[in-house]
């Protein structure tokens, strides 16, 4: 991002040579990523001071006693004011929203935040899910000093097609993994997109499951081309704002605002169903200060939605794409995907892969689905070329 000082002072340049058109305005304030009034204030208040650099504010600062006292809380702000004023902290608790802000700067400046492991839960042990993806996350470790994942006991139940299939971790489940938890951690924008079947939604469920807190996690479901109400609406609907949300379009996004301040994860998959307007939307609402909600946006053509709205595009963290299954993998892969391959020959998968399913784990699952079917009640059912011919012929014909 470019200074705000440079960027100003260019425009006083132009201003003072009589050349300053709102199509330079315009232009600085999607590079930078504010509102276009906003770059006329900023012009307005140099010309006046004389001063072209953002103010120095001097307001609350959190001590290391307080930063602590957050990490055994589970970073919860809420319960941290509380017990603040408990403490007799009185007049001197900041506002929520100064806490929030606050704190939420501090951990994007990579402040270290420790948070308290979850407790044990009773039963049997089960293989922790982080140690087999190779994350190994504890509390107070995590790129930039930020706690992304803390450790899960018991791997989430993700649905899939078939019955007896396990989430595969690919590489490409292990990069939406740590992108869904950079971006929860920071408030972040980020894209998920992929051709459609790539296993988008699978690795998100799961990256979303292994977060700390995934009761957090609000999912917006949008039709074909929704318009700016109809957004507003689904928006309060995943909020559990319910009929909190008032008639009047600016109270009702300040109601919206102002329950984006909670640190949650707001999930929008087919994101390229929306059209520009409800983009821009979208983009005003995480251009707030205050808020503290990360956004995935997720769907097969949603890169290039995005893309048509430059504002938003900007503010994406991370574009993820999840790619098809490469050639070399996919043996390895369908056999950890369900127990039906493993005895299957690495030949035999390969000419599936090239003649159909073309590393694409929505096809493959099909096709699993369409096996165990056929060797259903079977007690010495092998998988061979003849049967693979017969369930690939229920997805495309004859072959």
């Amino acid at each position: 991002m470019l200074p705000r000082g440079l960027v100003v002072r260019r425009l006083l340049e132009r201003q003072q040579a009589g050349e300053l058109a709102t199509r330079h305005v315009r232009a600085v304030a999607e590079t930078v990523g504010v509102s276009e009034r906003t770059v006329w204030r900023w012009l307005e208040q140099a010309k006046a001071t004389g001063q072209v650099e953002a103010p120095v504010r001097q307001g609350y600062a959190v001590s290391d006693e307080v930063w602590a006292l957050l990490g055994e809380v589970g970073g919860n702000v809420a319960e941290l004011r509380r017990r603040l004023a408990a403490a007799g902290g009185g007049a001197s608790v900041p506002s929520a929203s100064t806490l929030h802000r606050v704190i939420r700067r501090d951990r994007r400046a990579g402040r270290a935040l420790l948070v308290e492991r979850e407790p044990e839960v009773a039963g049997p042990s089960r293989p922790d899910p982080l140690s087999e993806l190779g994350l190994n996350v504890v509390a107070g470790q995590g790129t930039g000093g930020q706690v992304f994942l803390r450790e899960q006991k018991h791997l989430a139940q993700v649905p899939v097609l078939v019955p007896g299939a396990q989430v595969v971790h690919t590489p490409a489940v292990r990069s939406v993994l740590r992108t869904v938890a950079h971006a929860a951690a920071v408030g972040a924008v980020v894209c998920l997109y992929g051709d459609a079947g790539q296993g988008k939604t699978v690795a998100l469920q799961y990256a979303l499951s292994q977060l700390p807190h995934p009761a957090r996690v609000r999912r917006v479901h949008v039709g074909v081309h929704p318009t700016v109400p109809e957004l507003r609406r689904v928006l309060a609907d995943a909020l559990e704002l319910g009929r909190r949300l008032p008639r009047g379009a600016g109270e009702a996004d300040l109601t919206l605002v102002n329950a984006l301040r909670q640190p949650r994860v707001l999930v929008l998959d087919e994101a390229q169903r929306l059209p520009g307007p409800a983009l821009e939307f979208l983009r005003g609402l995480w251009d707030h200060p205050d808020t503290d909600t990360a956004l995935v946006l997720a769907g097969a053509g949603s890169e290039r939605a995005l893309s048509r709205v430059p504002a938003l595009a900007s503010r994406v963290l991370t574009w993820e794409l999840v790619p098809r299954l490469r050639p070399g993998d996919v043996a390895a892969a369908m056999a950890a995907f369900h127990p039906l391959w493993e005895d299957v020959s690495e030949d035999d998968v390969v000419w599936v892969d090239e003649h159909v399913c073309h590393g694409n784990f929505r096809t493959w699952a099909k096709l699993t689905s369409h096996l165990t079917a056929e060797i259903y009640g079977k007690s010495r059912a092998v998988v061979d070329r003849r049967l693979l011919e017969r369930a690939c012929a229920r997805l495309m014909g004859p072959l």
